[in-house]
């Protein structure tokens, strides 16, 4: 199986060469390009293939939201992990509604950085206990309102939703609501290997990212509200 391939864009070389040697050590990942900006970052990925950037936030020239928000425009296929030394309620929400599939603290152990990589690629989403804590606090009173009705499909989610199956439109709809790949499982009384076959038919079919943009079609199909 050829490696995961990652760059590193951080403006502080020492912790770019850090990353590098944890990441680097496993076999399934390899470090093939680094850049100490968004400038650069976007310049190497011209001419360099990448599966996964990992992101930092506060760089020169552009930053790591910015970066992240044209990186997930011109290459579609990249996934980005945003790391930041910096607890902050904007960065996570910046982060997230940029395109990231993933927000970690600097200070996160090597073997999570790992795990987190891996469950980046995969086409999950990771975002660490604190940062989580606080999205939640910032969708508290969205989470306490009266529930919406669902929206009025949009013509452009209605044509994602045509070529599926009956089958895949009801592994979409649990998704949307949240199900994990093992609840998912326990609903349709299927194996743990049907339900991956069926997200990523879900993710080639829709022509989505990840996990997050799956939900965001089935709202926007009105599955769920």
């Amino acid at each position: 199986m050829n490696p995961v391939r990652l760059m590193l864009v951080d403006d502080q070389e020492l912790v770019r060469t850090g990353f590098a040697m944890v990441l680097d050590s496993c076999e399934d990942l390899a470090v093939v390009a680094q850049a100490g900006d968004g400038e650069a970052a976007l310049a190497e990925l011209g001419r360099t293939a990448v599966d996964v950037v990992l992101m930092d936030v506060r760089m020169p020239r552009l930053d790591g939201i910015a970066a992240t928000r044209r990186v997930v425009a011109e290459h579609p296929g990249v996934r980005v992990l945003v790391l930041t030394t910096f607890d902050l309620d904007e960065s996570v929400t910046e982060a997230i509604a940029a395109g990231a599939s993933g927000f970690l603290l600097k200070d996160v152990s090597p073997q999570d950085l790992i795990e987190a990589v891996r469950t980046v690629h995969r086409g999950d989403s990771v975002v660490d206990p604190v940062s989580t804590r606080r999205l939640l606090r910032a969708t508290r009173p969205l989470l306490s309102a009266p529930e919406p009705a669902a929206a009025e499909p949009s013509a452009e989610a209605t044509a994602a939703l045509a070529g599926l199956t009956p089958r895949e439109q009801e592994v979409l709809l649990l998704v949307g609501n949240g199900r994990s790949n093992a609840e998912i499982q326990a609903d349709l009384v299927v194996s743990e290997a049907t339900v991956k076959t069926h997200i990523g038919h879900l993710l080639a079919k829709t022509q989505c990212r990840d996990r997050v943009q799956l939900v965001a079609l089935a709202f926007r199909a009105g599955l769920v509200s």
